[in-house]
């Protein structure tokens, strides 16, 4: 479990400071899925903080495991509210799927921070 771990935080945890970085510095395609799914950009701000704080969890958790857990268990509940927020917005199976599976990842990440 613990081999997972670490492989889940080094390709997770990347994946999750890129996005959160986008959404913080409002960059144009990042900017078109806030309008598509009606969010203000105080909210969209702090979704990609979250996400970025996120991703560093999960590296830093590889040497303090309770910020891994911590982190990987924000991530879960950042990521149900993506599946939900593209299902709200009618959004193709494809893309809820895609959120659905790093929902997956980050869950889990989650469960091998705890397993450890």
């Amino acid at each position: 479990m613990d081999v997972l771990r670490i492989i889940l935080a080094v390709a997770v945890g990347p994946v999750f400071v890129l996005t959160g970085g986008i959404k913080i510095y409002g960059l144009s395609r990042s900017l078109q899925y806030r309008d598509h799914f009606g969010m203000s950009p105080s909210l969209w701000r702090a979704i990609g903080v979250l996400e970025a704080a996120g991703g560093l969890g999960l590296l830093v958790g590889l040497a303090v495991r309770p910020l891994g857990i911590a982190a990987g268990a924000g991530l879960c509940a950042l990521m149900s509210g993506a599946v939900l927020t593209h299902l709200r917005a009618r959004d193709p199976i494809a893309v809820v799927a895609s959120a659905s599976g790093v929902l997956l990842l980050a869950s889990t990440s989650l469960v091998c921070g705890i397993a450890a």
